[in-house]
C-alpha cells in the first residue's frame, strides 16, 4: 500500500469557529483538514496560520453544488457560474496550500434531468474541463465524485465518473469515491476501486449509515485491500453526516466531533496497520 494521509471534512463542524475544527483534527492526529467550498466565509492568511501553528495541511476543498452552480443546467448563465464558482475554489485552495477539489456535474439533490443525457454529459465535460485547465495551472486537482440516485441522477457509480473523467481527459482531473454513495450504487465496492486503479484520486469514508467507520455494515477490510492492491497514495477524508432527510442542513450532532474524529482516525490507523 502507497502513503495514505487522513482528512477529515469539516462540513459536519456546524456552528463552530474553523479554529476550532484545525485544532482538534491536530489533536488526535489527522495529516489533513478539509474545507467547505465557500471560500467567502474564510480568511485565507487566517486559515494559513493556523494550519501552521497546528502543524496539520489543507487537503482539499470540499464544493458545494447547488441550483446556482450547475454544469448542465439548461441556463447557460448558471453553467457559466458553476465555472466561475470551481475557479474561486482553485483560487481559495492554492491559497490555503490545499492540492484537490472535490467536484460534481450537478447540484446536489437535483434528482430530474433539464435536457437529454447526451446534450448534459457535453455540458459536464466542457465545465469540468474549462475549470480542470484552471486548476491544472495552479497544480491542483479536481476529483469528480459520484453519488448516490437519491442525491443526483447523473454520476452513481465509479465507472459512469471514470468514464466521464476519460472524456475530459486531462491528467489533473480524477476520480473520487465515497464509501457511503459506494454501498448504495455499487455491487463490490472493493471490484470498483480496482477498475478505476489509478485514476482514483481521492477517497471519502463513511460507513453505511453515513456514521464513523465502524458503526455500520461496510466490510472496510475488503476496501482497504482494494486500496493496497491499486497502490493508492493519497488522501482519505471523513465525510460523516447526520442521519436526516437533509443532512446538509447544518444540524448539530455532538458525536460527530470530538467522539467520532477520535473513532474514525483510530478505526483507519488499525485498519492500515493489519492490510499492509
Amino acid at each position: 500500500m502507497g502513503n495514505i494521509n487522513i482528512s477529515y471534512n469539516t462540513l459536519v463542524y456546524a456552528g463552530e469557529d474553523i479554529s476550532a475544527g484545525i485544532a482538534r483534527l491536530a489533536k488526535f492526529g489527522y495529516d489533513g483538514v478539509d474545507f467547505v467550498g465557500e471560500p467567502e466565509q474564510y480568511d485565507a492568511e487566517k486559515i494559513c496560520r493556523l494550519l501552521e501553528e497546528h502543524h496539520i495541511e489543507a487537503s482539499s476543498i470540499c464544493a458545494i453544488f447547488n441550483e446556482q452552480r450547475d454544469f448542465v443546467s439548461s441556463d447557460p448563465a448558471i453553467r457559466a457560474n458553476a465555472i466561475a464558482y470551481v475557479k474561486s475554489c482553485v483560487d481559495f485552495a492554492a491559497a490555503i496550500g490545499a492540492k484537490a477539489i472535490s467536484v460534481q456535474a450537478t447540484a446536489c439533490m437535483k434528482i430530474n434531468a433539464e435536457a437529454s443525457e447526451e446534450e448534459e454529459w457535453s455540458w459536464a465535460v466542457e465545465g469540468i474541463r474549462e475549470a480542470g485547465l484552471y486548476a491544472k495551472e495552479k497544480g491542483i486537482r479536481l476529483t469528480l465524485e459520484a453519488w448516490n440516485r437519491y442525491e443526483t441522477y447523473l454520476i452513481n457509480r465509479l465507472e459512469q465518473a471514470l468514464r466521464m473523467v476519460t472524456d475530459i481527459d486531462l491528467p489533473n482531473v480524477g476520480v473520487m469515491g465515497d464509501t457511503y454513495h459506494m454501498n448504495i450504487e455499487e455491487i463490490d465496492m472493493a471490484d470498483a476501486i480496482r477498475k478505476v486503479g489509478n485514476k482514483l484520486y481521492y477517497l471519502h469514508i463513511a460507513d453505511s449509515n453515513r456514521a464513523a467507520p465502524g458503526r455500520g455494515h461496510i466490510n472496510f477490510d475488503e476496501i482497504a485491500k482494494a486500496l493496497r492492491d491499486i497502490g493508492y497514495n493519497g488522501w482519505i477524508s471523513m465525510e460523516l453526516l447526520p442521519a436526516a432527510a437533509n443532512p446538509f442542513s447544518g444540524k448539530r450532532c455532538e458525536e460527530f466531533y470530538d467522539q467520532y474524529s477520535e473513532e474514525s482516525i483510530t478505526f483507519l490507523k488499525n485498519l492500515f496497520e493489519k492490510i499492509k
